[in-house]
């Protein structure tokens, strides 16, 4: 999901969407694409957060990763569970 929703970052609602549907359909069941969508924004926040505490800055690394997981989910994570849940249910 998180690929197909880099490959379609050039339309706002619809791109995190169909990412949802693909996904949700390739994972089968409903509680594997709910899993599937939180993915994304676990791996950027503790990416981020990991990047910054190898920096030498701990507490800014916590924070970012933090703030990255959050900005992640408000940006992606509607349309993503809201297309997860519908390809789920069409699998």
């Amino acid at each position: 999901m998180f690929l197909i929703s880099l490959l379609l970052f050039w339309l706002p609602v619809l791109g995190p969407l169909i990412a949802g549907l693909v996904g949700g359909k390739k994972a089968g069941g409903v509680g594997a694409a709910i899993a599937a969508v939180f993915l994304p924004a676990v791996f950027i926040g503790i990416l981020l957060s990991v990047l910054f505490t190898a920096v030498g800055l701990p507490l800014v690394g916590v924070l970012t990763g933090g703030i990255a997981f959050l900005t992640v989910a408000a940006t992606v994570f509607g349309p993503l569970l809201i297309g997860a849940l519908i390809g789920a249910v069409l699998a």
